[in-house]
């Protein structure tokens, strides 16, 4: 991967709670509650959704399909080549829809809604099944990537069901703590949580017991996982904790996963994202710097302040960048710097 240079930037009314690539289009959705549509190559911007002054914090695009849902109980699912008119909306009373996620093979649609979590078929527009998570409301959820389970996180840990038998009962992975985050590997062959005890587990799927990982200084608030090595027995696991990021790597002996500090930051870590081909990722914190690394190294320090959220296009042609000052930042890989 060159060296970044910057493309073009937009602002917003208010603070970028997320952002999402389509093939052609970013998505960025706002504070307050609209939702742009914008073409980095022409510079371009349509509304979406506009603003309703209550916040859309969840955004998510599956080939032309996007949606977003938010604090005012609404869930938008609209289409990309579309101007605001061709929307469905599906509405939920005063419940707050903060995760949400596209089924990696089909049009389908998990998104919390209390301590529920509900399927929906865009292309059918309707409901496939409403799972009851029971202890709590839900904190996170995460298709595998193979398609074939859908993990929810929450109070007392994680509740992973199957998507050949909504029905059955789904696989416990248990404990005393709750997980804020879940994440698969690319292959969907380990699972990783972090949890609001300040700790990490990593299952292997298929194993009942974790790894555990312990004495992080605060709650561990991104985890990513690498593409694997041919040579490596397993993904490694980037994980950010307050200033600090962490690659876990498994031991050849398969007893520990080792970390590595990658030290840069001097201010809370508030997001993280892999390039797509894995080469690279970049990170932003409370200090003012967004860094993008390459083979575990710091690279390049690009400006912009307060970012709030990172998104790579799919082909890693663009990076976007949200604020909290509703800037949107689009870089692209600097024509002029043939190194990498």
């Amino acid at each position: 991967m060159t060296s970044l240079a910057l493309l073009g930037q937009t602002q917003l009314q208010e603070y970028i709670t997320a952002l999402a690539w389509g093939d052609r289009y970013l998505l960025a959705a706002s504070a307050a509650g609209d939702v742009y549509r914008i073409d980095p190559a022409v510079g371009e911007q349509v509304i979406l959704q506009p603003a309703t002054g209550q916040s859309l914090d969840v955004l998510a695009v599956r080939g032309d399909r996007w949606a977003a849902a938010g604090e005012q109980g609404r869930l938008i699912i609209g289409d990309l080549a579309a101007a605001e008119e061709c929307r469905h909306v599906l509405h939920y009373g005063s419940v707050w829809i903060d995760q949400l996620a596209w089924h990696p093979h089909y049009p389908w649609l998990a998104f919390s809604l209390g301590h529920y979590v509900q399927v929906w078929d865009a292309a059918a527009a309707e409901v496939i099944t409403t799972l009851d998570f029971a202890e709590s409301s839900v904190l996170a959820l995460a298709w595998q990537p193979t398609g074939e389970a859908l993990a929810v996180a929450g109070y007392r840990g994680i509740q992973v069901w199957s998507v050949a038998d909504w029905d059955a009962d789904p696989l416990s992975l248990g404990f005393m703590s709750a997980a804020v985050g879940v994440a698969w590997s690319p292959q969907g062959d380990y699972l990783a949580a972090s949890n609001m005890d300040h700790t990490l587990f990593v299952w292997r799927w298929g194993d009942q017991y974790p790894w555990q990982m312990q004495g992080f200084p605060g709650k561990v608030r991104n985890l990513l996982w690498l593409r694997p090595l041919p040579e490596a027995i397993a993904p490694s696991l980037l994980s950010s904790s307050q200033e600090g990021i962490i690659l876990w790597q498994l031991t050849p002996a398969q007893e520990r996963w080792q970390p590595k500090i990658l030290e840069l930051h001097r201010g809370t870590v508030r997001a993280v994202s892999l390039h797509p081909d894995g080469d690279g990722f970049v990170s932003s914190g409370d200090e003012g710097w967004l860094c993008l690394w390459q083979h575990l190294q710091p690279q390049q320090l690009l400006e912009a302040p307060e970012v709030s959220t990172l998104a790579w296009h799919p082909r890693g042609e663009y990076l976007a960048a949200g604020g909290s000052q509703g800037d949107v930042w689009v870089w692209q890989p600097d024509p002029q710097d043939q190194s990498g």
